[in-house]
């Protein structure tokens, strides 16, 4: 059986970032890598569940909404993925980071009450918050080489298809 792509990666090399995952069938999916994998350090289970909730929420009421198709959490508690259509990857980097500042704003989680949450018990309002405060931060120290080279594999992925 084939490895997938993210499978593919060097899980014990990969630094905290956003970094560009793959282009299939016009779909580009991100890795919102917010911890350094197999570290030790990983986002608890509810602030995880709660930064799905307000990123996705974010993401598809900002203004690349009508690019964005899914968010969602990586089952190692590493991180997210994002996928869109018709955006760059430098784009998305920029909706990414008013993503995260607008979830600073936010007083409760969105869709955690009963009838809109299958686990509406597990939810983490500072907890999230925090997270995504410490995700965004590393997104503004990213030095422009970093990105230069993540919107180039974007753009070499592009071309091939």
């Amino acid at each position: 059986m084939d490895k997938i792509p993210s499978f593919e990666k060097d899980h014990d090399a990969m630094q905290p970032g956003l970094h560009f995952s793959t282009l299939q069938k016009g779909v580009m999916t991100l890795d919102l890598r917010f911890k350094k994998p197999n570290a030790g350090d990983y986002v608890s289970p509810a602030a995880l569940h709660s930064v799905e909730h307000m990123l996705a929420t974010a993401l598809r009421n900002g203004p690349q909404r009508e690019h964005v198709l899914y968010f969602g959490p990586m089952g190692c508690r590493t991180g997210f993925y994002l996928l869109s259509e018709g955006i760059s990857y430098r784009a998305a980097f920029e909706a990414v980071r008013a993503a995260l500042a607008a979830c600073a704003d936010m007083d409760e989680v969105p869709g955690s009450h009963r009838s809109e949450c299958g686990n509406y018990q597990e939810h983490d309002l500072a907890g999230a918050k925090s997270e995504c405060a410490a995700y965004l931060a590393l997104l503004d120290a990213l030095p422009e080489e970093e990105l230069a080279a993540e919107e180039e594999k974007a753009r070499r992925a592009e071309e091939e298809k």
